[in-house]
């Protein structure tokens, strides 16, 4: 057995690496019901709706598709991916533009692997942006958002950043509607932050894969205002409901087709391509129509109502909350009852969790996961521990045009309901 230290070592760049929060929260809420103890799972964030009938079908009917496909991805696929992007982005891109992956996240670390420069990341952010940098050893600037701008990067604090040393080459990473907070950019701060990024030839990733989530159905993309500079990150995993299926899609201006050639180059020598089954049934995905915006329509009325819910009784138990706008999190801040939880040996974000955990059975991540400090009593919670086919099949019998209401969530998202009002009950009853 190879365990001998004095020959082999770690590479430095991984040491102390943990495993993804999102990941471990979701192994530890697995065991503990394996235990026999009862967990409601808000850490993952993992869509709870089903593939769209349509997709899933098309993966049936795919099965039996086993040869390699090429690298960059499926040229139907990569298709159906610029049409959608020329839809519902209005931005000129082609075929020839898209690059597909096993997941965007496999996608995200060709990129650092692949472009040299600072990984410019706004916190809170999510999870995985940091530690690929850490793995490859690139320097990471952390750009601090606050609550009273809804977790959102100022531009004049992109500003700042870029005057310090104007010449230095910067990825900068925009994630919306986000992960961890559900809330996202207006059309004049797109704007704003893509003049910066002109001025100081920054390439912006665009990490839009909750963009079909926005909840009133009106996301835009900054490659609208900064086309020459901006890579669009999508896939599957969330508006389709496809997480495990594992597939993501960068498209790139032809300004960075040199960055997009170095990552296809990568890709050869690492992942080869992308599941071709997975990729056929994505063309069906991708290429939408009256179904598919159909079934995208009940799933954000679902999430939109539940969500505010959600904020409505966090806000009753004394945290501070932004209103989610898109994708399924909040990110609770409960500092203006510091003092009653450091009262009850509540000190840091974990403190918070890992309590919630053990007293209440709910799970759900700190605040210091997603690039917080340590004593900043914040969190996020992703509210989708329910039965998505469930709630999808009810929302499809009421027409869109009428609200649905609490008895909707009580019925259809219970386990949701009941872990937010075990938190926010635990957190009444503590005494200062």
């Amino acid at each position: 057995m190879l365990n001998n230290q004095e020959h082999f070592s770690l590479n430095l760049n991984v040491r102390g690496l943990k495993k993804s929060a999102t990941l471990a929260i979701n192994d530890l809420s697995n065991e503990m019901i394996r235990q026999g103890k009862t967990v409601y799972r808000l850490g993952l964030g993992q869509s709870p709706f089903p593939v769209p009938a349509a997709v899933a079908e098309s993966l049936r009917q795919n099965a039996h598709q086993k040869d390699y496909l090429p690298v960059q991805g499926l040229r139907e696929l990569r298709e159906a991916v610029s049409e959608f992007h020329i839809k519902n982005d209005n931005i000129n891109c082609s075929p020839d533009s898209v690059l597909i992956g096993p997941g965007s996240k496999e996608l995200m670390f060709l990129l650092q692997i692949s472009c040299y420069g600072d990984l410019v990341v706004p916190t809170p952010c999510w999870v995985s942006y940091s530690p690929q940098a850490q793995i490859i050893g690139r320097r990471v600037v952390y750009l601090s958002t606050d609550f009273e701008h809804e977790w959102r990067l100022q531009p004049e604090t992109l500003r700042e950043l870029c005057e310090e040393d104007p010449g230095r080459p910067r990825i900068v990473i925009l994630n919306y509607p986000g992960n961890p907070e559900g809330s996202t950019y207006s059309k004049e701060t797109l704007q704003e932050l893509a003049e910066i990024a002109r001025e100081y030839d920054i390439i912006l990733l665009s990490d839009e894969i909750y963009g079909k989530l926005c909840h009133k159905g009106e996301h835009i993309s900054i490659a609208r205002y900064y086309p020459e500079g901006t890579i669009i990150s999508s896939g599957l995993s969330k508006w389709c409901g496809a997480g495990g299926w594992r597939l993501g899609t960068f498209t790139f201006p032809l300004s960075l087709r040199w960055l997009q050639d170095a990552m296809a180059s990568v890709a050869s020598e690492t992942f080869t391509s992308t599941s071709a089954p997975i990729q056929y049934a994505a063309v069906r995905a991708f290429r939408g129509g009256v179904l598919i915006e159909r079934y995208l329509a009940h799933s954000r009325r679902i999430l939109a109502k539940l969500g505010n819910w959600c904020a409505d009784r966090l806000e009753e138990a004394g945290a501070r909350v932004v209103r989610p706008t898109g994708a399924f999190y909040l990110f609770p801040d409960f500092t203006p009852i510091a003092s009653k939880l450091n009262a009850n040996g509540i000190r840091t974000s974990k403190d918070l969790c890992n309590q919630a955990l053990e007293k209440v059975g709910v799970a759900f991540l700190p605040g210091i996961e997603f690039g917080r400090p340590a004593t900043e009593l914040t969190a996020r919670l992703a509210y989708v521990d329910f039965d998505g086919s469930r709630a999808l099949a009810a929302s499809e019998q009421i027409p869109l045009d009428v609200d649905i209401d609490e008895h909707f969530i009580e019925t259809y998202c219970y386990r949701t309901k009941k872990g937010i009002d075990l938190l926010c009950e635990w957190i009444s009853s503590m005494k200062e």
